[in-house]
C-alpha cells in the first residue's frame, strides 16, 4: 500500500509562523493550477499502475480555501489514474475561517472521509497574534458542520503568553466538539517568518517550558481517552491517521503539486517550489521535480530507526532484520549502548520509554552519528 499527497498552496492570509509553500495573493490561479495537478496525475498514472493506494491527503496552504469543485475534480482524476482501495482514508485540511455547509456537501460527494482542522488554540488573542483568520467560535461552527464525520484537530504549543490554563481550555474545546484525533505539536520558529522577531526578543516560551506544556497536554488528552501513538499525535482507538502512519513506517508515497515530495522505488524527489515554474513544466509535458536522490542503504537504515522510534509502538526488531538482512545490534551497537537507559524492549519492539519520547531528538543523535560513521 502507498499514499497520495496533493498540495494546495493557496490561502487567504499567511500565518506569522508559516514556512510552507503557500501564496495568499494568488488564489485567482487556483483553477489553472489544479488543471496542472490533474495533468501531473495523468502523467504519473501509467508508471504507477502496479501500485494500490490506501490514503489520500490534501494539504496546504488551505485546501478549504479554493472552490470545492476543484477538490472533487482532483478525486475524480485520482480514481481515474490510480488504483484506490474502497476503504481508502481521504483527508482534507481545513481552516475554520474558510468552511461552509455547501463546501462540506461537495467534499463528502468527493469521498472525503476525514478532515483535519487547524484550531491551534482556543484563545482568540493568540490566534490573532499567529495571524490566523478564524476564532474559537469559527472552530465550533466548523465542527457542527462536520457532525458525524471523522475529524482531527491541530493544537499548537509554545505560543506567546500561552499558559497551562490556555492549553486546558484548548484541549477541552477540541475534545468536547468531537475530535477523534488530536495533533499537539510545538511551534517551530523559522528564520524569515514574522514570528521570528518574537523569538529573537525572547517573547516565546523556552524549550523547557514547552516540554512542561507538552507533558501537561499529554496527561489531559490521555485522561480523556486519547492514546499517544506518535510523539505529537493522539487518537481514540481506531482513529489513528493511516496516512501519517505510512510516513512513519517508511512507506511509499507520491506527491502532486508545487513543492510536493515523493518517495517511490527507493528514490526521493521533490517538485519545484516556484508556482510559475511548476505550471510551465507540467503544461510542457515535463515532470516538475527539481531534486531527486537515491536513498542508500545506510540512510535507509537510519530513516527506519528514526521514524519507528517516533512512535509509541517503537521499532520491530524482526522487521528491521527482514528489511536489511542484519540485526539492529549489528548496525548500531554504539548508539544502543549510549541510549540503553532511554530504551525498553516490549516483546519484539524496541521503543523509547514514555517519559523520554518528547525529547527523542537527543536520543536519535547517537544513531545518526553512527550511521555517518558507517557511511
Amino acid at each position: 500500500m502507498a499514499g497520495i499527497y496533493v498540495h494546495i498552496p493557496f490561502c487567504r492570509h499567511k500565518c506569522s509562523y508559516c514556512d510552507f509553500t503557500s501564496f495568499p495573493d494568488k488564489v485567482e490561479y487556483a483553477e489553472a493550477y489544479m488543471a496542472c495537478v490533474y495533468r501531473e496525475m495523468k502523467m504519473r498514472g501509467e508508471e504507477l499502475k502496479d501500485y494500490t493506494f490506501d490514503t489520500v491527503y490534501f494539504g496546504g496552504g488551505t485546501p478549504s480555501y479554493i472552490p470545492p469543485k476543484l477538490i472533487l475534480g482532483a478525486m475524480n482524476r485520482i480514481r481515474e489514474c490510480f488504483n484506490l482501495t474502497k476503504d481508502a482514508e481521504i483527508t482534507l485540511e481545513l481552516n475554520p475561517g474558510t468552511i461552509a455547509e455547501g463546501k462540506v456537501k461537495t467534499y463528502l460527494q468527493a469521498g472525503i472521509n476525514r478532515f483535519s482542522i487547524g484550531l491551534q488554540t482556543a484563545i482568540d488573542e493568540q490566534l490573532a497574534d499567529l495571524g490566523r483568520i478564524h476564532n474559537a467560535r469559527d472552530y465550533v461552527y466548523a465542527t457542527k458542520l462536520l457532525r458525524g464525520q471523522n475529524f482531527s484537530t491541530d493544537i499548537m504549543l509554545g505560543l506567546k503568553n500561552q499558559t497551562k490554563a490556555d492549553i486546558q481550555k484548548t484541549v477541552e474545546l477540541a475534545t468536547a466538539c468531537g475530535s477523534s484525533h488530536i495533533s499537539m505539536y510545538a511551534l517551530t520558529v523559522e528564520d524569515g517568518t514574522p514570528i521570528y522577531t518574537d523569538y529573537l526578543n525572547g517573547e516565546l516560551p523556552d524549550s523547557d517550558e514547552v516540554a512542561d506544556m507538552y507533558e501537561y497536554g499529554r496527561k489531559l488528552l490521555e485522561e480523556k481517552g486519547y492514546k499517544r501513538y506518535e510523539i505529537s499525535n493522539f487518537a481514540k482507538d481506531g482513529f489513528e491517521s493511516k496516512h501519517n502512519l505510512n510516513y512513519w513506517k517508511r512507506g511509499e508515497y507520491i506527491g502532486f503539486g508545487v513543492s510536493a515530495s515523493s518517495f517511490m522505488r527507493g528514490k526521493r524527489f521533490t517538485n519545484t517550489f516556484d508556482l510559475d515554474e511548476y505550471m510551465k513544466c507540467v503544461i510542457s509535458g515535463f515532470y516538475p521535480a527539481v531534486t531527486s536522490e537515491e536513498v542508500n542503504e545506510n540512510d535507509a537504515k537510519f530513516e527506519f530507526v528514526m521514524l519507528a522510534l517516533r512512535t509509541s509502538k517503537g521499532l520491530s526488531l524482526t522487521e528491521y532484520e527482514r528489511t536489511f538482512n542484519k540485526k539492529l545490534a549489528e548496525d548500531f551497537p554504539v548508539a544502543l549502548k549510549k541510549s540503553v537507559q532511554y530504551l525498553q524492549l516490549d516483546g519484539d519492539n524496541l521503543k523509547i520509554k514514555d517519559e523520554y519520547l518528547y525529547v527523542q531528538n537527543s536520543i536519535l543523535m547517537s544513531f545518526m552519528e553512527e550511521e555517518r560513521d558507517n557511511a
